[in-house]
């Protein structure tokens, strides 16, 4: 299939010229090219249309999760009969393995895998590897091991109509790709048998998969709605069914694989103990050996992926398989990265791989893994810049970097809506929170929003408390909050349920909130990453989405960062203001509808633990009856109650966590 770009609108402003520059970048082999597009342009349109013209599948990588979500919804919206995805890290709670020598502290790997968004990554490998019109929205943990894609894509299962209707072979065959069979739990994942068809719940649909038997052959292959069994469509003649996870291993593989690590184990005990590290040796030697037992046994342990190089067949040193990996066995050098504000964005690629490094290295020299767990790990930037041959970094502060490395810089300045950057106002922070209230409530009064910005997430926590305390309806946003909370969060400000939203670093890049009209900086004299010139200049394109935004900057005194961004600011104003006047343009704020979740999460469960979270009460945890529950109801209630349990206890609320322990017992 070929892009179809939907939308309302055609290029405008200069959006023409710089699609057309970068379109003939591409067409010249450029690698690197720049697009320098202030906030509002239309950079993801311009994006959008590049796509389209050049019918190349894309990756646009985005450096945090909350980014990513709106634009993955952006581009949902801009091509809905092609096949776009959302790739980030699936945990709602991570805690890598790590060990403390100073405390003799050893702190096992922790995780908790949020299956929704597991479903969308599996999404998004499968669409890779089924069709060429792919857009994938990542975050930077697309350049981490997910294994081999020409492993992954050979576990793949063709279905097809007329094949003996074999239940038994086909149940063989799901589970080595890591299905699960459950006549009762039907969920992402399983399949189950029922009279004269199975039934397949894709991991990576919202739909599931039901194959009809008739006379010993398979009759037909239906797509169905997994809660009611309601029949959708007829799927065709056959199907491809892709693995559960994307990480497997072939029984073959583990044979020689095992011979290899032991091997290796061996060499590595040796060593340890020639530099008299007895305990650790032997300390080795146990956690190796219970682990390929386990692997054997179940083909699983905690921290699997640090034998992956055994498994992929790497050499010491060799990069991991990421999910540009996927990209280049399909398409080759056919397609487009966009890195989404890349001066913030390539940095955060460039020292991933050094902070995996030196906590592996703690584990490795006192004898908790092999020497192979080094090669679990991300990219480093020299092998993340090699895979890729079109690059094109997007931001409206892009880094000396990204600019000495391209080709040409395409600027972006005018916005089709005709909006002049925001008014700058300069004042002292002695009196920041009064003055501050003063200019909320008079905004919440027209029922626009005002953003604040503090330079840390306890100043974000407390500064919501108190305006609240104040009647202000405020709420903050940091990157504690789970990820697709965070977009919730966005949406409610927009829906008007609260009138100011205050967070650290969240709040400066992408985000798109037109009802928007100030932007609040606190401590902006406050040297530093979160006050330079380029996060000011990014912070106060929030205030540029409505005719009427505004920014006031809280400092004492003024900063070669201040001086900078606000002449910045001041340019970009000129710039407009002349291109409205020759075109007789006027301004005009944009008020784009709230999309839908990434997500819809189960309503009744939510419910009754939405219950317990507003106001604890001991009522309405007796409510909840494990015997009308089914065991699936039963683990999300478990898993959200164990989280409150977590919350409670951080607030030395012991009473009220004692009571949701004795509740979870009851499960």
């Amino acid at each position: 299939m070929s892009f179809n770009l939907k939308s309302d609108f055609k290029p405008t402003g200069d959006q023409p010229q710089a699609i057309q520059k970068l379109i003939s970048g591409i067409k010249l082999h450029h690698k690197n090219q720049v697009l320098l597009g202030v906030t509002g342009s239309g950079k993801t349109f311009t994006i959008a249309n590049v796509i389209r013209k050049l019918d190349m599948p894309a990756l646009i990588i985005s450096h945090n999760k909350t980014l990513a979500g709106q634009l993955y919804q952006e581009f949902r919206d801009f091509f809905p009969s092609n096949a776009v995805s959302y790739f980030v890290s699936y945990y709602d709670y991570y805690q890598p393995e790590a060990y403390m020598p100073a405390t003799d502290t050893y702190i096992e790997k922790e995780a908790e895998v949020n299956e929704l968004i597991d479903k969308l990554r599996l999404q998004s490998t499968t669409n890779i590897l089924a069709r060429r019109d792919v857009i994938v929205v990542a975050s930077v943990s697309c350049i981490y091991n997910i294994g081999s894609p020409k492993e992954y894509e050979r576990f793949v299962f063709k279905i097809k109509k007329d094949d003996i209707a074999d239940w038994r072979l086909i149940s063989v065959r799901l589970t080595e790709l890591l299905y699960e069979r459950s006549e009762f739990d039907f969920k992402r994942g399983t399949f189950r048998v029922r009279g004269n068809h199975l039934d397949i719940y894709l991991p990576y649909e919202d739909h599931g998969v039901r194959l009809i038997e008739e006379d010993g052959r398979i009759s037909k292959i239906e797509s169905f709605e997994p809660l009611s069994g309601k029949k959708q469509k007829i799927l065709g003649s056959s199907i491809a069914i892709y693995p559960a996870k994307l990480y497997l291993m072939d029984p073959a593989v583990f044979k020689s694989a095992e011979a290899r690590i032991r091997e290796d184990l061996q060499k590595e005990y040796k060593g340890l103990k020639k530099l008299g590290k007895e305990l650790e040796a032997q300390r080795l030697l146990r956690k190796v050996n219970y682990d390929l037992e386990m692997i054997k046994e179940v083909g699983y342990v905690n921290g699997i992926e640090n034998y992956s190089r055994y498994f992929d067949g790497r050499k010491p040193g060799n990069p991991p398989y990421s999910l540009l990996d996927y990209f280049r066995l399909t398409y080759g050098d056919e397609f487009l990265v966009f890195i989404d504000e890349s001066h913030m964005t390539v940095p955060q690629i460039r020292g991933m791989y050094n902070g995996d490094h030196s906590r592996k290295k703690v584990l490795i020299d006192f004898g908790f893994r092999l020497n192979s767990a080094y090669d679990n790990r991300p990219l480093k930037f020299d092998e993340f810049y090699k895979i890729p041959s079109n690059f094109i970094y997007v931001s409206a502060t892009p880094d000396e970097w990204e600019i000495g490395q391209s080709k040409q810089v395409v600027e972006q300045l005018i916005r089709p809506t005709g909006i002049i950057d925001p008014k700058i106002t300069i004042r002292p922070s002695s009196s920041e929170i009064p003055d501050l209230i003063e200019e909320i409530e008079k905004r919440a009064k027209k029922h626009e929003r005002v953003l604040v910005t503090t330079l840390t997430k306890k100043t974000a926590e407390d500064l919501t408390e108190y305006l609240k305390d104040k009647k202000v309806r405020a709420a903050y946003l940091h990157s504690d909050i789970h990820t697709l909370e965070r977009s919730d969060i966005l949406d409610k400000l927009r829906k008007n349920e609260f009138d100011v939203l205050i967070g650290v670093n969240l709040l400066r890049e992408g985000l798109d909130l037109p009802e928007v009209t100030l932007v609040a900086i606190l401590d902006a004299d406050k040297e530093g990453f979160l006050r330079s010139r380029t996060s000011l200049v990014q912070t106060m394109g929030r205030a540029a989405r409505n005719v009427s935004g505004e920014v006031i900057i809280y400092a004492d005194k003024i900063t070669n960062s201040i001086k900078h961004a606000v002449e910045e600011i001041e340019r970009r104003r000129r710039y407009q203001t002349e291109y409205n006047k020759k075109h007789n343009i006027k301004p005009k704020t944009i008020y784009k509808p709230v999309r839908e979740k990434i997500v819809e999460s189960d309503e009744e469960s939510e419910l009754m633990f939405d219950k317990i979270q507003r106001e604890f009460d001991l009522e309405s945890l007796n409510k909840l009856d494990p015997n009308s529950m089914t065991d699936y109801d039963k683990k999300k209630i478990v898993k959200k109650l164990e989280k409150e349990m977590r919350i409670y206890v951080d607030d030395m609320n012991f009473e009220a966590a004692i009571l949701i322990r004795d509740k979870i017992k009851g499960f």
